[in-house]
């Protein structure tokens, strides 16, 4: 696959985190995919059941998620992307309760590309800059 390719794949990855179209879940993702997200966030998701419940969890604790590529770098089967996420805390995250404060963290993404699908990815997200948003003063 395309260098060129693999971009506009981790786009359309970002679009349905972003507008919650689950449809294209099968499009982007394999179906044994491994999501190896950042210690704190849990255990790896596997599958795309897996990614559907991750996904509507997000859009469910955090309203108007939205995930602003910042940049995009790529190579014969791996793409980064770090990226902008934003929304409103709405309900309980990581023992804090809703805050309904507005929040914007950076992540990174490293994703693993296989036949036109991403197979495995890797998430790094900035907690403590998430949590001093939400936690109360």
């Amino acid at each position: 696959m395309s260098k060129e390719k693999n971009i506009n794949l981790v786009k359309k990855l970002h679009h349905i985190w972003n507008s919650g179209e689950l449809n294209l879940i099968p499009e982007v993702y394999a179906e044994n995919i491994i999501v190896h997200w950042a210690k704190g966030w849990g255990l790896p998701s596997k599958g795309l059941q897996e990614i559907e419940q991750s996904i509507l969890n997000t859009r469910n604790i955090f309203e108007n998620w939205h995930e602003e590529v910042l940049d995009l770098i790529a190579d014969e089967d791996k793409v980064t992307s770090r990226y902008l996420s934003t929304g409103v805390h709405k309900q309980d995250y990581m023992g804090v309760p809703a805050s309904g404060k507005n929040i914007e963290f950076q992540e990174i993404s490293i994703y693993h590309i296989d036949d036109n699908k991403v197979v495995e990815q890797w998430c790094l997200g900035d907690d403590l800059q998430l949590l001093s948003q939400i936690k109360s003063k």
